[in-house]
């Protein structure tokens, strides 16, 4: 495997670029989320079609949505590139991303949801570090909607922790140290038996999702299993799973059904963690980087290596 691709560290009052790379998000919580990008310091660029409309529920054709992407990794401007929204459409754009001038133009690419796939897929091509992290429609425009610690140590290339603060709590006890890797549960499913099939193999996986019922859960990680994409993986960190409960059901059954369809996992497994679709305070994760997984009475993800160069 190639090196790691790190990009810059990206300065509290740097100019980020402002994409919509799938879905078209609500102009009004776009502003929102603009205005909270300003107030930390930052000076946010709108790409030329982040608000577009359609067809379809997409924000723009897929050639207005890559040329947007290919020009905010292009513009030496931009230290970072945050997207509006995920929801549905940036596997639309896999076939045509200009990966040498993306490696070539390394910068944090912050989001998640339907980002997953692009973000796992320019970790597999060309070990571009992907940072799981708040959305501006979905986490700025919100009132404690991101977790800043985490946004700033990992734009800033800073070890750090998340723990029971974040969320997190223990379902399987063990000590496991390897790759960070993972996002949208289901679309780590969609992307299986075609060409962008997840890497997973030798990971810590972070797996996330919303609104999908404890049997839905069930039936995701029973495909994972059977394409064998749970062979080798170290240990296993799941989000908070917001929603993710079946009416008159016990609140325990999705740790049930977690626990049962890793019944022969050894590694640790956690739960709880807010990043990805959440209640509040949306925690950054980079993919890539090395990590340790600790689970004993409490959980603790340690993010040991930056994701980013001073």
């Amino acid at each position: 495997m190639s090196a790691l691709i790190r990009p810059r560290a990206v300065p509290a009052d740097a100019q980020v670029a402002v994409v919509s790379p799938a879905s078209t998000p609500q102009p009004e919580r776009v502003e929102r989320g603009l205005a909270a990008l300003r107030a930390l310091g930052y000076a946010p660029q709108p790409s030329e079609h982040f608000l577009a409309r359609g067809p379809l529920y997409f924000a723009g054709t897929p050639a207005m949505r890559l040329s947007d992407l290919h020009h905010t990794f292009a513009d030496d401007q931009s230290r970072a590139i945050f997207c509006t929204r995920g929801g549905y459409g940036s596997n639309y754009l896999l076939d045509d991303l200009d990966l040498d001038l993306i490696a070539e133009s390394a910068k944090p690419f912050m989001g998640y949801s339907d980002l997953t796939a692009m973000h796992l897929w320019l970790l597999d091509q060309i070990q571009l570090p992907a940072f799981h992290g708040p959305m501006l429609s979905a986490d700025f425009a919100r009132e404690d909607g991101v977790h800043l610690p985490s946004l700033q140590a990992a734009l800033n290339g800073k070890p750090y922790t998340v723990g029971v603060a974040e969320g997190m709590r223990a379902l399987h006890p063990g000590r496991a140290r390897g790759t960070l890797y993972g996002g949208c549960l289901s679309i780590l499913v969609a992307l299986l038996g075609t060409s962008y099939e997840p890497q997973t193999e030798g990971k810590l996986l972070f797996l996330e999702d919303v609104s999908a019922k404890p049997y839905q859960i069930d039936r995701m990680l029973w495909q994972l299993r059977e394409a064998g994409k749970l062979e080798g993986v170290r240990g296993i960190v799941f989000g908070e799973m917001l929603d993710c409960a079946s009416p008159g059901a016990p609140p325990e059954l999705l740790d049930q059904v977690i626990l049962r369809a890793f019944e022969d996992f050894k590694g640790p497994i956690a739960i709880g963690l807010r990043s990805g679709h959440v209640s509040r305070s949306n925690v950054t994760l980079t993919f890539g980087v090395e990590a340790e997984l600790l689970v004993q009475k409490e959980a603790q993800l340690h993010l040991i290596e930056p994701a980013v160069t001073p």
